[in-house]
């Protein structure tokens, strides 16, 4: 919607409720709900301040040390929340309400760097500056139970009731058993201005799939959030409780394969040719490009603890670095044909950010194109068996070293950005460390 439909359906009563959204370090929107009115009378003109620690917390909102842009010697101040009227939307899941995201600015009209969203922007203007544009797809799986959030928080999210009890890979039958719920988010989000394409049952135990259509980099980030958000929202409202997690069991893991694109000025395919696997001069650079920082950046498609623990072998999570045409077992696939061709990125988990994640795709490619990367040869066969494979790191802490030490990383984002999401990984470990987890008790309590 603009603003002048917005205007017209404050006036009439049938918004009276604006979300001003942001999206932090760990992928999630954050923001304010402003009368309809004032939105419109102040906010569209000067935006809405918010206090800088929002991009300065660890998951629990804990004010945490080692962040230069906000702290208590700082005194915690403000930034400026800007509407991207671009984004304004209705969100059918919450009456008369409507949501815009916003980009961050500092007092003194600065973006603010770290922000997630201008990450993505900044590596946009990059790609621009040769003449290309990234598109982008995600697909975000989730496991889906039949306790509501605060029964699974009182029960220390232990003995849940999955939605499915058996695996509903692709089932009808399985799916049809909670179709109202994903009926209502497939409805619900094309409401709210996206395009869903498809639903499906996946392998673990209440687990599925909603995919949308593939669009611009910015706005398939932002629908990412919107949907993310609103699928929890939604979940809520009908008794029930879904997970995004990386990997919330013993079983197989939400997975967030991101479908990744390049376009030239004339808006066709700068990845297809007549090299191998149809791939032009710029993809098969793309590709090695990707390739060649894929550990370095892990951080930005696996940001958590659990983020690691999908992968292990024969899982569909990968654990080798290596590319092939419409082969799951490889980090990187290539999928579809002619102008549809692209390459799929199966590193990143449903924890991921959006924005920090393509950003990532973006700089790998750059990476690629600016050093004239030559690429490997397609890998056939069983990616998870290639000994030879340099390996997507196995846990947090060796990919913020990785990341901590990337001189391409630094190139491409700047020291700001790489000591601020460095900064993110520690505080995670350093309470993962802290803590005494299930396994140390069921193992110690008695028998040490």
């Amino acid at each position: 919607m603009d603003l002048e439909e917005l205007d017209v359906s404050v006036d009439n009563g049938s918004i009276d409720t604006v979300l001003l959204a942001l999206t932090d370090m760990q992928g999630r929107l954050q923001g304010k709900r402003l009368h309809g009115r004032y939105f419109l009378d102040e906010v569209v003109s000067g935006g809405s301040e918010g206090c800088n620690y929002l991009l300065a917390v660890d998951v629990d909102m804990n004010t945490v040390d080692g962040y230069e842009m906000s702290s208590w010697s700082t005194g915690y101040g403000d930034f400026v929340m800007r509407p991207d009227f671009s984004t304004l939307r209705r969100v059918p899941w919450q009456p008369g309400t409507a949501l815009v995201l916003a980009d961050l600015f500092d007092t003194a009209g600065q973006p603010v760097a770290p922000s997630p969203r201008q990450i993505l922007r900044r590596q946009l203007d990059r790609l621009a500056a040769h003449g290309l544009t990234a598109y982008a797809g995600t697909e975000l799986e989730f496991v889906l139970y039949r306790d509501t959030y605060e029964q699974a928080f009182t029960k220390s999210y232990r003995d849940l009731t999955p939605a499915n009890q058996y695996n509903v890979d692709y089932s009808l039958l399985g799916t049809a058993r909670v179709e109202p719920l994903l009926r209502r988010i497939r409805n619900e989000m094309y409401g709210a201005g996206l395009i869903p394409e498809s639903a499906k049952g996946e392998c673990n135990l209440g687990q599925h799939e909603i995919a949308f259509r593939y669009a611009d980099a910015l706005t398939a980030a932002d629908g990412h959030v919107v949907y993310k958000n609103g699928a929890k929202e939604i979940a809520a409202q009908e008794g029930m409780a879904l997970t995004f997690m990386a990997k919330p069991n013993e079983r197989e893991g939400n997975s967030c394969h991101i479908h990744f694109s390049l376009r030239n000025p004339e808006g066709k395919s700068a990845m297809l040719g007549d090299g191998p696997a149809h791939l032009s001069e710029t993809g098969q650079r793309v590709l090695a490009g990707l390739l060649a920082t894929m550990r370095e950046f892990s951080l930005l498609f696996a940001p958590n603890i659990n983020s690691y623990k999908r992968y292990q072998p024969g899982s569909f999570a990968p654990t080798a670095v290596r590319w092939g045409v419409d082969n799951r077992t490889c980090a990187l696939r290539i999928a579809g044909h002619g102008e549809g061709m692209r390459v799929e990125n199966r590193v990143p988990g449903g924890d991921v950010n959006p924005y920090l994640a393509i950003s990532a795709l973006i700089a790998g490619a750059l990476h690629g194109i600016e050093n004239e990367l030559s690429l490997e040869d397609e890998f056939a066969g069983n990616a998870y068996l290639d000994a030879d494979a340099p390996r997507v790191p196995g846990t947090l802490r060796d990919a913020a070293t990785l990341w901590s030490d990337s001189g391409v990383a630094e190139a491409a984002f700047g020291s700001e950005i790489v000591s601020h999401y460095a900064n993110m990984a520690k505080v995670e470990l350093a309470a993962y460390d802290a803590a005494v987890t299930d396994w140390e008790l069921r193992r110690g309590f008695e028998r040490l």
